[in-house]
């Protein structure tokens, strides 16, 4: 649940309708995978609507819940209907933080391995990266606090990116949240194609490479 939470934190969205007297919970994503994962935890019967790829975007799957109590449970850890601008990072017990940030991370983060080629047409490491996106910029303030305070992280800037907020982190740091983010995953929760550029990072480094923080 704590990967979820996070999840719905990144793209996620409660909807009020009152003329309806409805109260929905909408998690969407263009890996259907982890969608239906999400489906699944919260033991949803509802079918997920697809939005087919157009131009330049991505086949989009919706997840739609209509329920006051699980809508009531989320507001009560802070979300909120048009969150993306104004939510706060939310009190999450250190047990469960790895998972609740591998969620958000899943949904609003990214994960860049920078190689080169070496001697020989070898690739070598240069650098490793690990950013988190939010419109909200007390919710990446509280998310590197929790980072400071729960594992020794040092102060990191928070970076203006358009009309958002960014969280980068470097090499060093980065292989950290690799740890942090993998320790502990239930139910195969984790989206497949970001573990596997951490994983790549790591085979490359045994092999050869000499990396720039």
């Amino acid at each position: 649940m704590a990967y979820v939470l996070g999840f719905l934190y990144a793209d996620g969205s409660l909807e009020d309708s009152p003329v309806i007297r409805g109260k929905y919970v909408r998690v969407s994503g263009t890996d259907y995978y982890i969608i239906n994962k999400i489906k699944v935890s919260l033991k949803a019967r509802h079918p997920l609507a697809v939005r087919e790829a157009r131009g330049n975007s991505k086949k989009q799957y919706l997840l739609r819940i209509g329920s006051k109590i699980l809508y009531a449970s989320l507001e009560r850890y802070g979300l909120r209907p048009h969150k993306s601008l104004t939510m706060k990072f939310p009190k999450v017990p250190s047990t469960y933080l790895g998972s609740f940030l591998r969620g958000y991370f899943d949904g609003d983060g990214c994960v860049f391995l920078e190689t080169g080629i070496g001697r020989k047409g070898r690739s070598i490491l240069k650098k490793l990266s690990v950013i988190f996106t939010s419109g909200s910029r007390i919710f990446l303030e509280g998310l590197q606090a929790n980072l400071e305070k729960q594992y020794g992280f040092l102060p990191c800037k928070v970076y203006v990116s358009h009309r958002s907020f960014q969280l980068r982190y470097n090499t060093s740091e980065s292989l950290k949240l690799y740890q942090i983010l993998y320790k502990k995953i239930a139910q195969q929760l984790f989206l497949k194609r970001k573990l596997e550029i951490f994983k790549r990072y790591s085979a490359l480094k045994k092999k050869n490479g000499h990396v720039v923080k």
